[in-house]
């Protein structure tokens, strides 16, 4: 079934743009993901191998351009838990009857290949990126909420969402593949995402800049 989207953000095709310096970026959690870690390939299927290809393009242009790219201390959260999940996965391609407790708790030599895979992830994020702090308490909290009662987002968006509005970084531009983004007014959805792209500019919400 179709997912029904009433677009409220601005998208931008990331193929038919050219981050600016004064461009300050959020970058999503899975963008991050497809491009430090060494096995995400693992987790996305034929049709999909442009998430590899078109957000490593685009990050390496911004970094190149002197655009600043953020993540907030979130995104680790996330960041850990994917990839754990992707590594399970891998692991259970030859050992099909483990529980993803089990992998976590008895095999102590995988344990250490994903602590060792979520390390050097989130070394090459703050390499790359500048953090956008992020007080989570109950101004935080009661704000994020607000927003999840009009905005059909996750709970690691609305408080990655809140951190970007509450740094003061003016309009919020975020990369990212998910498509529950267009649904926030306000911001600026930077992708390469066909579906989210021909629907944007179905609905009249395609920028080019």
């Amino acid at each position: 079934m179709p997912v029904n989207l009433n677009f409220q953000a601005s998208v931008i095709d990331i193929q038919n743009d050219i981050p600016q310096k004064q461009d300050i970026f959020i970058v999503d959690t899975n963008v991050w993901f497809w491009e430090t870690y060494n096995d995400a390939a693992f987790s996305i299927k034929s049709r999909d191998r442009y998430k590899l290809i078109d957000y490593s393009n685009y990050l390496i242009q911004a970094f190149r351009n002197e655009a600043t790219l953020a993540y907030s201390g979130l995104t680790l959260a996330e960041l850990a838990h994917i990839i754990e999940k992707n590594e399970y996965e891998i692991y259970r391609q030859s050992n099909s009857n483990i529980t993803l407790k089990e992998y976590r708790h008895n095999y102590p030599r995988e344990r250490l290949k994903v602590v060792a895979a979520v390390e050097s992830s989130w070394e090459q994020v703050k390499d790359t990126a500048v953090p956008v702090n992020l007080n989570v308490n109950d101004e935080t909290t009661d704000s994020a909420l607000n927003r999840f009662k009009t905005q059909a987002i996750d709970g690691y968006d609305l408080l990655i969402l809140e951190a970007i509005s509450r740094a003061g970084a003016g309009d919020i531009k975020i990369i990212t593949d998910d498509i529950d983004y267009v649904v926030v007014p306000g911001i600026e959805v930077f992708t390469s995402r066909r579906y989210i792209i021909q629907e944007a500019a179905r609905q009249g919400k395609l920028l080019v800049r």
